[in-house]
């Protein structure tokens, strides 16, 4: 009865977040500015880690988080590209 709650719980928890990936593309394509988008794009990595990693505890596989760690660091290091690219003009000096 237990893990049928937990399961459920995990059911529900990725719907919210889909919501919010939803309304993350939502502020990605409408944005008025271009700030906007970049933290509309950070925010939208961010919620896939969060699903994958909830995928990873529906089915009880450690692979999910693997895949979410390498999505984390993917990110990280395009949105400090995107923003030293909005500051200076610029990627590489």
């Amino acid at each position: 009865m237990l893990n049928n709650l937990v399961g459920l719980a995990v059911l529900v928890a990725a719907f919210m977040v889909g919501v919010a990936m939803l309304f993350c593309l939502w502020r990605l394509i409408q944005g008025p500015d271009i700030t906007d988008r970049v933290l509309a794009l950070d925010t939208l990595y961010i919620n896939s880690i969060a699903l994958i990693i909830l995928l990873g505890l529906y089915h009880g596989s450690a692979l999910y988080y693997e895949g979410a760690l390498l999505i984390a660091m993917l990110g990280f290091v395009s949105t400090a590209a995107l923003a030293k690219y909005l500051l200076r003009g610029d990627i590489i000096e």
